[in-house]
């Protein structure tokens, strides 16, 4: 079976609630049959080739009906395109939530603010995730050292 996934993003974005024009184009692609991730920053879709190319109309007229001004699409195309995002996908969704919570993203940060969202990331199970301090790490903008510090003083 030949899937697809499209991730898209609708603007303008507003930080702390979801603009129609978004909600408005993951319900197109609902509608459509794909299976939809909607997330901070923007929507994935997946299905079989025909039903991704198809809906995509619907899911711009939609956006466009909606008020958005922008719509960025990217399409990748492999038979090996998962079902429903897997754990590889946690930690990332993790961070998006985090940085829309904090209202800017995490290299942006105060220290301050990043030793609450390292706090916060610690309470959601981030560390858990293999490789997620470094991770973490470059998306701070500080070093691996600096993480564990900032988690050595939460406990």
């Amino acid at each position: 079976m030949n899937r697809i996934r499209v991730e898209f993003t609708t603007e303008p974005f507003v930080i702390g609630r979801t603009p129609e024009h978004a909600k408005a184009a993951e319900m197109a692609a609902a509608g459509a049959g794909l299976e939809t991730e909607f997330g901070p920053f923007g929507t994935s879709a997946v299905g079989d080739r025909a039903e991704v190319m198809a809906a995509l109309p619907a899911i711009v007229e939609a956006a466009i009906d909606g008020g958005a001004a922008r719509i960025s699409f990217q399409v990748t195309t492999s038979d090996s395109v998962p079902r429903k995002p897997g754990i590889h996908d946690a930690l990332e969704r993790l961070l998006l939530r985090v940085e829309v919570e904090m209202g800017a993203g995490l290299e942006e940060l105060s220290r301050e603010d990043k030793q609450r969202a390292v706090k916060v990331l610690e309470e959601r199970g981030a560390f858990n995730l293999r490789g997620s301090v470094e991770d973490v790490a470059d998306r701070l903008g500080v070093s691996r050292f600096t993480v564990y510090n900032y988690l050595n003083a939460t406990s």
